[in-house]
């Protein structure tokens, strides 16, 4: 501060940034020091000087030791007592696991920064916006540590829930019924390690996979349409769960987060997703006797490509047939479009495995496709919520250019993202706080 000044003496000029950063560091370490004084434990009474070990014996208080802890206004010390246990040499320090310290040199506090900004960005970046915005020098490795054992705890979390819920142990709480409530699922690639894809075969022939697939589900309400009859999604109720996983497991996963939404005291419960199989298996295993919607711009989407192989040099041929057969799948008459479909088989003998997989498709989602019945329930028909999802909760973060990840690794990540994404990280860090 003084050098600053005695620059503004010279210059006449004051560098107000420099001041205010320098004011910082002042502070913190007036901070750092006082939280030293805070953390400086006292001997233990006679009475509290033995304390069981692991081993079955006991251990004794020896001395106060010191331990050096990086806290969020800098280095601060802690001193506390240390217990040793002379049968098996085991250490114990009571006071590391009252303040959520054990065998880590950051404070919680800390650790949760890193938690915050590793969701948000790479890790090298994670270590430059600490040290730019909370003047925290870290390493760029103990912020990937940090970040991912934050990570695993929830995502060990929510598999302990999902066997409670497996159990039928999760309370059902009385609350008001929920109008309409919607689960969204989808599926979209993460690029991994060479490792992640040893035997696994890619979308396009003989060419190896690149990615494993990430299942993403999320969860939202609707109470209200708008003044033309849209539906409106209510704000801030849409919650995330995902990870790589199989479609069973992952099934298991998307099933807690509908019961701790309230799936049970839904009027109407509503799961949309695209054509993909393992979408509609889930929805009957789990959710039988809810309203099923195919995102109707995945069906057109469809119907769109197949205009391009029917008609590949002839525009106005493709985009007369693209409108007629869409007005039938928007007016919901899929069996008359499943017909229109397989009467171009014979005109088309080089497709006919094409025309055929097509229909078929809209054959088996025909139930799924009555958009006409939805909107006039005041119904969603497209899963935008999800395909944003796909981008907003994965794509940001783990398909950034040159990422590539184990799946161990990207999955704790995807659990520390969705959290924050729902809005349950606060809760979840008062649950770990109680629990240390």
């Amino acid at each position: 501060m003084r050098t600053i000044f005695q620059e503004q003496r010279k210059t006449g000029r004051l560098d107000l940034e420099a001041v205010e950063m320098a004011l910082r560091s002042a502070l913190h370490r007036a901070g750092a020091g006082a939280l030293s004084r805070l953390l400086q434990w006292s001997p233990p009474a006679a009475d509290e000087r033995i304390l069981p070990c692991p081993c079955g014996q006991q251990a004794e208080y020896k001395e106060l030791r010191d331990k050096t802890l990086l806290t969020v206004v800098g280095l601060a010390t802690l001193k506390r007592p240390y217990y040793l246990c002379d049968h098996c040499g085991e250490g114990q320090f009571p006071v590391d696991q009252e303040l959520d310290v054990a065998e880590v040199e950051v404070s919680p506090g800390v650790r949760r920064l890193m938690a915050v900004v590793s969701s948000e960005s790479a890790f090298e970046q994670g270590r430059q916006h600490l040290e730019l915005l909370a003047d925290l020098k870290v390493t760029t490795k103990a912020v990937e540590r940090h970040a991912e054992q934050i990570g695993a705890d929830i995502e060990a979390r929510e598999q302990a829930e999902i066997q409670r819920s497996q159990q039928l142990q999760l309370p059902i709480p009385i609350s008001p019924p929920i109008p309409i409530l919607y689960l969204q699922m989808d599926a979209t690639g993460v690029p991994v390690v060479g490792k992640e894809r040893v035997g696994r075969v890619g979308k396009t022939d003989g060419q190896p996979a690149r990615t494993r697939e990430v299942k993403l589900g999320c969860a939202f309400t609707q109470t209200y349409v708008d003044e033309e009859g849209r539906p409106m999604r209510d704000e801030a109720s849409t919650t995330y769960v995902g990870a790589i996983e199989t479609a069973e497991v992952f099934g298991r996963r998307l099933y807690l987060e509908a019961c701790r939404r309230g799936w049970h005291r839904a009027v109407h419960k509503v799961v949309m997703g695209d054509g993909a199989v393992w979408i509609w298996n889930l929805a009957q295993e789990y959710f039988p006797g809810a309203i099923c919607i195919v995102d109707l711009y995945h069906a057109r989407k469809h119907l769109h490509d197949l205009s391009k192989l029917l008609f590949p040099d002839d525009a106005a041929a493709r985009q007369s047939w693209l409108k007629q057969h869409q007005d039938l799948l928007d007016d919901g008459q899929i069996e008359s479009l499943v017909s229109a479909l397989r009467l171009l088989i014979p005109e088309h003998p080089k497709l006919e495995d094409q025309l055929g997989t097509e229909a078929d498709y809209f054959q088996t989602n025909a139930e799924r496709m009555r958009y006409p019945k939805f909107r006039s329930q005041g119904l969603f028909v497209g899963s935008g919520v999800i395909e944003a999802g796909c981008k907003t909760a994965i794509g940001s973060r783990l398909k950034k250019s040159g990422m590539f990840w184990t799946v161990n690794g990207a999955n704790k990540i995807i659990a520390l993202r969705c959290t924050l994404l729902s809005g349950r990280f606060e809760d979840y860090w008062e649950t770990r706080a109680r629990a240390a």
